[in-house]
């Protein structure tokens, strides 16, 4: 087993400046959600070179794709990619890691496959995590139906193994009112925009009222044309997350009720913009296949940080965590106490320590996968914990 280790690096390894290049290509091209056609030709096209057996558009969404490895009856291990990125920040997420890391994985073993047990490694190409609800609907297309376990890695200033994750659920509301001169007419209008601020002065009171563990955050998306026509037309965007999807689900209502009561007020039209097919679930822990990561991890010679309880965000691998066992450790790509989603982190992404990182990281998931190919009774473990 370590001799097929030691190869599984070694692959790494070979191929560290061919990954470089397409983490740093990714990097420079930034797509947004379901627009990722560039980031998915580009690792389906690695994947391909590699010897992978590819298929793209998979579960009915063009840049999703499906890189296999088979190597007889067996069990079947997925490792996911996510590559879209933010809009205006590009990469500050650091999914060009991510997608790096999961198709270096995949490559390093193809490079062992003769020496792999008889089963099924998929790099699965998951895209639009950055609010679309990719994996979200891969599952009810089926592409999970027949994976044993699912891993992947994540960009973060330190390597955690695992960190919870919020459900969240996201909700529009557009008001319509009245135009009217803002100066000459101003009674003769109906103003949305006072909707809009009413309702994120509503949701601000109710904040304090929510438990610590929960987030209720928006952006204005219209606010009106010009200042001096009263918006008849203004809309906004809120996120709802918590630990728990009932009191998820609880906030969210009640967000909804802060926005009809903007709309009472200020004799407005409201039409709520439902989100709630793509609702993103909680991480479900599972500390079988954490400790075989783990292990390999510490084997690579990284040093791992406590968990942290109190930096939270959310993404749909939380989804898939919850029908099959899986697991989303944070890679070290960026300084210590750079913050996610900020310009600092989109440049670390693109640094050699993020190159270091997603190295390190490809290595850990394949010996990870490896060790789940060869070791039935640690598969039945993780499968009996994530079923109790």
């Amino acid at each position: 087993m370590s001799a097929v280790k030691d190869h599984i690096d070694q692959a790494v390894d070979r191929l560290a400046e061919s990954l470089q290049k397409l983490s740093l290509t990714i990097h420079a091209h930034p797509e947004l959600c379901y627009e990722e056609v560039k980031a998915a030709g580009w690792l389906t096209e690695f994947l391909a070179g590699q010897g992978l057996k590819v298929e793209r558009g998979v579960g009915g969404v063009e840049t999703a794709f499906r890189a296999t490895i088979e190597t007889g009856a067996g069990p079947t291990i997925a490792i996911m990619c996510e590559y879209d990125a933010l809009p205006a920040i590009g990469h500050a997420c650091g999914h060009n890691a991510i997608a790096t890391a999961g198709a270096g994985a995949g490559a390093a073993l193809a490079a062992v496959r003769e020496q792999l047990p008889k089963g099924c490694v998929q790099v699965i190409g998951t895209p639009a995590e950055e609010g679309g609800g990719g994996k979200v609907k891969l599952i009810r297309a089926g592409i999970f139906r027949d994976v044993d376990a699912a891993m992947m890695c994540h960009g973060w200033d330190k390597w955690i193994l695992h960190q919870d994750l919020l459900g969240i659920v996201r909700v529009g509301f557009e008001f319509t009112g009245k135009a009217a001169h803002a100066a000459a007419d101003p009674w003769e209008g109906v103003n949305a925009l006072d909707a809009v601020i009413q309702t994120f002065n509503t949701v601000s009171m109710l904040r304090q009222q929510v438990k610590p563990s929960a987030r209720i955050h928006g952006i204005v998306t219209n606010g009106g044309a010009a200042a001096n026509i009263i918006p008849e037309h203004a809309a906004c965007l809120f996120y709802v997350r918590a630990a728990e999807l009932d009191y998820m689900w609880d906030l969210h209502r009640r967000v909804i009720a802060c926005a009809e009561g903007a709309a009472r007020a200020t004799g407005t039209s409201l039409k709520v913009i439902d989100h709630s097919e793509s609702a993103y679930e909680p991480l479900k822990r599972n500390d079988t296949l954490l400790g075989a990561f783990r292990a390999n991890l510490l084997a690579l010679g990284a040093t791992e940080s406590p968990e942290i309880k109190d930096r939270l965000g959310s993404s749909d691998v939380g989804n898939v965590s919850q029908v099959i066992p899986c697991i989303q450790p944070m890679m070290k790509i960026a300084p210590d106490g750079t913050p996610i989603h900020s310009r600092a982190f989109e440049a670390a992404a693109a640094a050699p320590l993020a190159h270091a990182g997603t190295l390190t990281a490809a290595k850990a998931m394949a010996r990870t996968t490896y060790d789940l190919l060869a070791d039935p009774g640690l598969l039945a473990k993780a499968k009996g914990e994530f079923g109790a």
